[in-house]
């Protein structure tokens, strides 16, 4: 562990990069991203953005999936 901080001390102390490990984070962050936004893309075209004649005239009464008319709470 010592041979590290050596190393330390031979860089510049007004000039600080990044380096190595730096580089391998924001590759690993971008993957990651690209990744999720590929998953993202696969599941919104599954979905059906389109709404049903039914359902668009159903007016204020909330209705259960069988077709009938939920009960009033309160």
């Amino acid at each position: 562990m010592t041979h590290l901080v050596t190393f330390a001390k031979e860089v510049d102390e007004d000039k600080v990069t990044p380096g190595v490990l730096g580089f391998i984070v924001f590759a690993a962050m971008a993957l990651a991203v690209w990744a999720l936004m590929k998953s993202m893309s696969k599941h919104m075209n599954k979905v059906d953005f389109a709404e049903s004649p039914d359902e668009a005239s159903g007016g204020d009464t909330a209705e259960s999936p069988s077709g009938k008319a939920s009960p009033a709470k309160g």
